[in-house]
């Protein structure tokens, strides 16, 4: 875990923004949307208000009123704005212990997400505890290497959605951690976890192929990087291609700008994290603009309490 102190000052070296290569889909066939705008969260735990003032790390910073406060700020700025989470959504504060995750569900819903993937804290309450707080979810819940046959979870669980935006097409999937040895097995029950990668290729065929999708992200809690050999999102990169974007989580790592992987098609596959604790919010741009009618990026991020001007 880095220091307030070191988090504030890499947050001061990316607040501009940096531009990222991702080398990403075809040229463009038809004509292009205005600029697409990816925000995203992670493992915000149930943290509704900011940190305390006399909090170890992260004084002050945080909370969901700002947070929509900015997302509404970036939505009056930019026409399409997309914004998603990559799970751990419950358990970390009384919000949770008393509310069960209904009411951050709602306040999200209220803010306009448009999908999250299912974190291993989300089986905190059981399929039944997870089913109650997903009536509160206007937005579609991702995973689809989970089998949630037969239990409550699983009318709420999808495995992939299509944004199209002025012909352009995103589409989105989730991916869940292995279960086994992270959740205890009288939470998840009779939930299974299947194979990541195996279902990383059938979603990114799917989506290519029978959906065709220009850009492909994947919402993975898997966890950035482990050396016991658990899958992470490197190792995602890796061996699934046709993955554009990978928006991580459970690892809780700090990212100031998305880090680049060779996939097994030739072309990178960018893995970006926004910490915990809902800190900060992670911004992604899709430019339609450059001279050979590819799809660039930039990036950055934004630390929520630290500036008011959005406010």
């Amino acid at each position: 875990m880095i220091s307030r102190k070191e988090f504030l000052k890499r947050s001061a070296f990316l607040a501009a923004g940096a531009i990222t290569p991702f080398g990403v889909g075809a040229k463009l066939l038809s004509p292009a949307p205005s600029d697409i705008t990816i925000l995203y969260t992670n493992d915000t735990h149930a943290r509704l208000d900011p940190f305390p003032d006399n909090a170890v790390e992260f004084a002050g910073l945080g909370g969901i009123a700002r947070r929509a406060s900015l997302v509404k700020k970036i939505r009056s700025e930019s026409k399409n704005v997309l914004l998603l989470d990559a799970g751990d959504v419950f358990q970390g504060t009384p919000w949770f212990d008393v509310y069960g995750g209904e009411v951050d569900l709602k306040l999200m819903s209220e803010m306009g997400y448009d999908a999250m993937a299912v974190g291993n804290h989300e089986f905190d309450r059981g399929p039944d505890g997870f089913a109650e707080a997903a009536k509160k979810a206007d937005f579609p819940i991702l995973a689809a290497n989970y089998d949630a046959s037969g239990t409550p979870m699983n009318s709420f669980l999808r495995r992939l959605i299509v944004r199209e935006i002025d012909g352009f097409r995103i589409g989105i999937f989730g991916l869940g951690i292995e279960l086994d040895g992270v959740v205890s097995p009288d939470l998840y029950g009779d939930v299974k976890h299947r194979d990541p990668i195996a279902w990383a290729k059938g979603m990114t065929n799917s989506l290519r192929d029978y959906h065709k999708c220009d850009f492909i992200i994947c919402l993975s809690h898997l966890g950035f990087q482990y050396s016991n050999g658990r899958m992470d999102d490197l190792t995602l990169a890796e061996k699934a291609g046709g993955i554009d974007l990978i928006i991580g989580a459970h690892t809780h790592t700090f990212l100031d700008y998305p880090v680049g992987v060779v996939n097994p098609e030739g072309k990178t596959t960018q893995i970006t994290q926004m910490g915990h604790g809902g800190v900060r919010l992670g911004r992604i741009d899709l430019d339609f603009n450059s001279p050979d009618q590819k799809v660039t990026t930039s990036d950055r991020f934004y630390v929520i309490g630290e500036k008011t001007d959005y406010m």
